[in-house]
């Protein structure tokens, strides 16, 4: 069964809130409360400083999000737009280019194809290509050769 917390922490993530936000959020509905409380709700249940988040803290934070991302009825927002400015907002870690999405290639695209069976007229795929080393530099052996007796006591 999932907790307040888990569900606060989950909510947190998704939405790529900051503790400062979250404060933010929380005072939009007058529920004022701290960073190290709020911190206390995300750390693991086994810590000694962990805190359970209770069914007012929780109800408070959903009404606030709603006013975060609508806005009021007055001043109407479009809640992709606040998304948006969360993602903007997040720090871009230095040497990390734009993130690119894995899609791993089928090992043989004849077998990937479900609609069909693969057919015996194409050639079957190459072997890949071994790497040729330079026979200049001889192998150096790191580790002695062992003979192992497998448990059997031979006398020689």
């Amino acid at each position: 069964m999932m907790t307040n917390n888990d569900i606060f922490k989950k909510l947190r993530v998704a939405l790529m809130l900051r503790d400062d936000q979250i404060v933010e959020i929380l005072e939009l509905v007058d529920f004022r409360i701290s960073k190290s409380e709020l911190g206390a709700f995300f750390r693991d249940e086994k810590h000694e400083n962990y805190m359970e988040c209770g069914d007012q803290v929780l109800r408070n934070f959903l009404n606030g999000l709603v006013i975060h991302l609508r806005g009021t009825k007055e001043n109407p927002k479009n809640p992709t737009d606040v998304l948006a400015k969360h993602k903007a907002q997040i720090p871009v870690k230095e040497g990390t280019s734009e993130r690119v999405e894995f899609k791993a290639k089928p090992k043989d695209e004849e077998r990937s194809r479900g609609d069909e069976s693969p057919s015996k007229s194409k050639p079957a795929a190459k072997k890949p290509f071994k790497k040729q080393f330079s026979k200049g530099a001889p192998k150096v052996q790191v580790v002695e050769k062992v003979k192992f007796n497998f448990g059997k006591n031979k006398k020689s």
